[in-house]
């Protein structure tokens, strides 16, 4: 049996797909106005032994972001929450408020061991550990 090279598999077209999916959700909640919610931009990229995700998560704090991961399913919420002291001021003019938004993506496969988290000046670094069986193996070639 014949077998085919990775990328000619009928599953990374499918990942395309889901990608492309997940653009257009994303465009679409993003262009509805004030009752959509504001999604985090972000960028999803595999290492050798993991696939780390970034999101820019201005405004928030680590304490105001959850996440979690079952199977190859990431969720990234976070909510942020002014002072009662502030809701009851007379703005004049107000831009910043309440804010919070859920990002639900579809992972490449499953996670195996421990992810990772990293907050610095507003973007979120999860690192998401590979299982051995999707690591890229070396094969030596041994000469006659």
């Amino acid at each position: 049996m014949e077998r085919l090279p990775v990328s000619a598999t009928p599953y990374r077209n499918i990942w395309s797909l889901q990608r492309a999916v997940d653009r257009l959700f994303d465009e679409v909640f993003r262009a509805t106005g004030a009752e959509a919610q504001e999604l985090p931009a972000l960028d999803m990229y595999e290492t050798d032994d993991a696939v780390v995700v970034k999101a820019a998560v201005p405004g928030f704090k680590p304490e105001q972001i959850e996440i979690s991961v079952t199977g190859n399913m990431l969720t990234i919420k976070g909510e942020s929450s002014e002072e009662k002291e502030e809701e009851r001021r007379n703005y004049i003019h107000r831009e910043r408020s309440t804010a919070s938004f859920e990002r639900v993506l579809m992972l490449p496969h499953d996670v195996a061991g421990e992810p990772t988290a990293e907050f610095e000046n507003g973007v979120l670094t999860l690192t998401l550990p590979k299982p051995e069986e999707v690591k890229p193996k070396t094969v030596q070639i041994k000469a006659k």
